[in-house]
């Protein structure tokens, strides 16, 4: 019984001497992962005359894209032609029926409901309708081809579908942030078309978190890219020593 114990103890003593140095390294080598992260550099530019929190704008004209749901309404209805929803496909036309196809991908609503008006109003005439065509055309369930991204290390990367009021903050907050993503070095890149400047802006997350400060919560735009950076992710011992 009592040599039992002793060798329990001895387990036990080996155990403790153990955890006491593997400790040491384990927090060195967070303090070591703390200063790399320190030297990860955050990209971009503030700039202040960029849209954000209390100074939204309004998006440009929408332009239509596959997926895009839309309602078509015609007066005067032309046979089977009244109100119709139709999905833009990939070709970028939409499917009128009888009516043939339409090319619609690229164009603004009022410029579907333009080439519509053309496009009926030659069906009107070989009918002897005198009446003037009129088109109306509306987004069904919203947009569903505009997108904004969240990269990095977050706990869901990949697109969001944007509505027109997103800020950084709401990016942030829809992806997740995980233990060892560094939003403090996150930054919003803006598309350009080839061979344009770079738009990279740069975010003050505590800012933004802290001090309620705007001026770097930007407002989103269709295809805009929010990058949030990482750091090594924290082992189990680091983990179970309160180190991440």
């Amino acid at each position: 019984m009592i040599a039992r114990m002793l060798a329990t103890f001895a387990r036990l003593d080996l155990r403790l001497l153990a955890i006491g140095l593997v400790a040491p390294i384990a927090l060195g080598c967070q303090s070591l992962g703390d200063h790399k992260e320190k030297h990860i550099p955050q990209y971009g530019r503030i700039d202040p005359s960029q849209p954000k929190e209390l100074q939204m704008v309004s998006m440009p004209p929408y332009v239509i894209e596959p997926p895009d749901e839309l309602e078509i309404t015609i007066r005067p209805a032309l046979a089977e032609q009244g109100i119709t929803n139709v999905v833009v496909q990939a070709d970028g036309m939409v499917d009128l029926g009888f009516a043939g196809d339409v090319y619609v991908a690229g164009l603004t609503l009022a410029q579907v409901e333009a080439k519509l008006q053309q496009h009926f109003g030659a069906i009107a005439a070989r009918k002897n309708i005198r009446e003037p065509i009129e088109a109306s055309v509306r987004l069904v369930n919203g947009s569903q081809s505009k997108f904004y991204y969240v990269l990095g290390t977050v706990t869901t990367q990949g697109r969001f579908p944007i509505q027109g009021n997103e800020t950084v903050l709401d990016a942030i907050l829809v992806a997740g942030l995980r233990s060892n993503s560094l939003p403090e070095k996150a930054y919003l890149v803006r598309p350009h078309p080839s061979g344009g400047a770079d738009q990279i802006l740069k975010v003050d997350w505590f800012g933004i978190k802290e001090r309620g400060d705007t001026l770097t919560n930007y407002q989103l735009f269709p295809g805009d890219r929010l990058v949030v950076p990482g750091g090594k992710p924290a082992g189990l011992l680091s983990t179970l020593l309160g180190g991440g």
